[in-house]
Formats: C-alpha cells, structure tokens, sequence
C-alpha cells in the first residue's frame, strides 16, 4: 500500500488559479507544500492521499493563487498617508514630501515601513520592490515580516536625511549589497531616484555598481511631463534618450511609471528589456497621466504593477491597483477588450516576478518554485456567483477578502491574523511618533 509523503503543509479550496503557462485552473485544487518548494499541484483529493501534511488550510469557499508582487512603491510613506493631498507632482514633492522626509529617522521608517508591510501582507502581496530612504531599517522591517523584498536607498546629488553627503550613500548602498548578498528573501538594488535628481556622472557610476553586483537598476522614468521638459531644456533629449545615451538601458533596468513615452521610446524600451512597472492610481492622483500599458506590453515589454507609495495612492493594496488597471486602459483605448482579466492577473503575479528577474522562482504555482500564494474567501456576497474565478480576483475582489498568505513555505497570515508582526502595537506607534 503506497504510504503518503511526509510535507510540511496543503492549502485546498474551491479552486486553484496556477498561473502557469496554461493558465490552469483546479476546482476543488490542491498546493502541496515542502520545506519552501511547492512540490505538486491539483485536485484536492489527489494531493491528499499522495501527501501527509504536519498542516492543512481548508478552505471550501477559498480560492488559492499567487502571491501578488508589487514592483514599485514606497513603504514607509505610510507615514505620510493623507498628507498634502490634491497637488501636482512637483508641488508635492518640492514643497511637501522632501521637507517632510528632511525629519524623518530610522525609528520611523522602521514603524512605518512595518505598518505598510503588515497592510501588504493582509491584502494578498507577497513580494514587493521598495525605493526610499533607511534602506538598512527598511530591510530590517522586511526581515521581521518574512516578506520577500527588493530594498533600495533611493540616491541624489544633494544630500540626504539618511546618510547627508552623496559618497556616504554610495558607501552604504554597497555595504548593502554585500551584506545581503546570499539572503533567501532579500535583495538589494541600485536606486538613482530620478533623471531630474541625479547627474549624468551618478546614473552613470550606479549603473556601473548594478553592473558589478549583478543588481536591479530601479529609477523613476518619464513620470510627468514637467520631467520631460525638464530634461530637454538640461540635455536637449527626453529622459528615455537621456539613459540610453549614457547607455544604461538594459535588462537590469526597473523604470517606474514610463507615463510620458513615445512610440519610438517604446520600441526603444522593449529593444533594451527594460522593464515597466506601472502605478495607475498614483499616476491618476498626481495627474501624471496614463502609462500607454498597451501598448508597451504589446512591444513586448514586460510589464508588472506597483502601487507606488501610500502618500500618493494612498494604500498599497494590489487588488484594487489590478481592477483601476483593467478598467481605465479600457476607457482610455475605448476598446473593452484591452487589459482584460487574464492579462491583467499576469501583470500582478508573473509578470512582476519577471520584472524583477525571478520569472522561474515565483509568480506562479507550479512544482519546484518558492511556495508565495495566498487564499481567498470567495463566500461573501461581492463574490457570489462565479462564472470565472480569474475575472472575480481583478473585477470583484478585494484585498480584505485575503483569508491566509504563505511566503517560501510559511504561514505569515491566518485567518486575517498577521502573524510576524503585531498590527494593533504598530498602529499604535505610528500615531504616537506622528503625533511626535
């Protein structure tokens, strides 16, 4: 008689949404779990006599799928959630947010980074990619969650609250680097903030350190139009131009938004393998404009979704991001046949894991690849019918309908409780550091 295989945990529900090539969908599937590795996928009853597992989450009404990946955002801005609201870009940032970052200390990132974290976690994000400052408090935070993260300290030509002087920031980026080199969950990039905020010579000698350690290139792109024109009268070329003469476009680079590009830019991009993340509902609040998303994915670039930050969202959950996402490019192309639900899921899962270069490791539920899903409750009214399950997750659900989330195996969330991080202690001493 065939004895069961010893795992470390399945997750089971009403259906399984993979994600894999074949966009296979499981009613009544089953994610079979060990030691991090998803190590089978299918029907429920088939995993159960194939498997003995130390812990099962069941869940009738639940629907298993990847943990969604952010691709740009700012955690610790959840400080700053709310604050001068309704302005352009440069306004809010020039007359806000870089004062307001002047005082900020490691303490606070800390506290507000965990805050966002713990928001992440409890709306269905798995993996994230941050730009900001106290990159070292920030992994620190990250370390804690059990998240899985890209971290970058975000570097200027003038000085910064975190480090002051610019050498001091490349000192610590590459300190860094080193120190995180060989970690499972976190990864560390190279961070020029924008095109506006840093010279030639410093994108230059950034690209040259992401190229040393093998790192992600990750800078804001062509965000507004204030940032075009700002770089044409500077450089007499666009910022997309700007970076390809100084011949830093490449498979490394990580450009957040790409509002402002040209068709030609796009070929550009996709000749390159830069890749995009997108950040809908920050570009609507700042009236950025609209990223031409189809048409970049139709180039062939690969695209994934960021929220941005929570000062100019202002939340970061991804389930909200995906329907803003599927439904604006819809009115904006006057086609509702663009960005439909499957492509945009894929934006959110595996084609954020493929913009920040770990296509074969996550994204999707597939056997040999790290165990980051999540499990929905699709019992509640807003969820009920279901027709498709893959329409539901982008059209109908939200991030409070996220019951439980793994990360490489383990069980961060369960039913609704964040279990790495204490979410009433962290809301409490947020308010009270803002409070001062």
């Amino acid at each position: 008689m065939h004895q069961p295989t010893e795992i470390d945990l399945i997750l089971s529900g009403r259906y399984l949404v993979t994600m894999d090539e074949k966009r296979t969908v499981v009613e009544n599937g089953a994610v079979a779990i060990d030691k991090g590795i998803i190590v089978a996928t299918g029907n429920r009853e088939e995993m159960k006599s194939r498997f003995q597992a130390v812990q099962e989450l069941a869940e009738p009404q639940g629907v298993i799928m990847p943990g969604l990946i952010n691709v740009h955002t700012h955690a610790a801005m959840a400080c700053f959630r709310g604050l001068a609201d309704d302005l352009p870009l440069m306004e809010w940032l020039q007359s806000h947010i870089f004062p307001a970052e002047a005082n900020l200390t490691g303490e606070t990132v800390y506290y507000s980074t965990c805050l966002s974290l713990c928001e992440m976690i409890k709306s269905g994000t798995t993996s994230f990619c941050d730009m900001y400052l106290f990159a070292e408090d920030v992994a620190r935070a990250v370390e804690g969650s059990g998240m899985r993260a890209w971290i970058g300290e975000a570097l200027y030509d003038f000085p910064s609250p975190n480090y002051g002087e610019l050498e001091n920031g490349i000192a610590y980026t590459r300190d860094l680097l080193a120190r995180y080199k060989e970690h499972d969950l976190i990864n560390i990039t190279v961070t020029p903030h924008a095109v506006y905020t840093c010279s030639p010579e410093l994108l230059m000698r950034l690209g040259q350190i992401a190229a040393d350690n093998a790192a992600l290139y990750q800078i804001h792109l062509s965000e507004t139009k204030d940032e075009v024109n700002t770089c044409m009268e500077r450089y007499k070329v666009s910022p997309v131009r700007h970076l390809e003469q100084l011949q830093l476009l490449s498979e490394r680079v990580l450009a957040a938004h790409c509002v402002q590009v040209t068709l030609e830019e796009i070929e550009l991009l996709a000749e390159k393998g830069v890749k995009v993340a997108h950040c809908v509902e920050s570009n609507m609040k700042l009236a950025s404009g609209i990223a031409p998303v189809v048409d970049l994915l139709d180039a062939g670039v690969i695209v994934g979704i960021g929220t941005d930050g929570a000062a100019s969202n202002n939340d970061v959950d991804m389930f909200g991001e995906m329907n803003s996402v599927a439904k604006l490019h819809k009115v904006v192309r006057m086609d509702p046949t663009v960005m439909d639900a499957d492509r945009t899921l894929y934006a959110a899962t595996r084609g954020g894991a493929a913009a920040l270069g770990v296509a074969d490791h996550v994204g999707s539920l597939e056997p040999g690849k790290a165990a980051d899903c999540i499990v929905l409750d699709f019992s509640s009214p807003h969820l009920v019918p279901v027709y498709s399950p893959v329409s539901h997750l982008v059209y109908a659900a939200r991030g409070s309908d996220v019951l439980h989330s793994v990360i490489s195996g383990k069980v961060i969330m369960r039913d609704r409780q964040v279990l790495t991080l204490d979410e009433n202690a962290l809301v409490e001493r947020v308010q009270t550091i803002i409070a001062g």
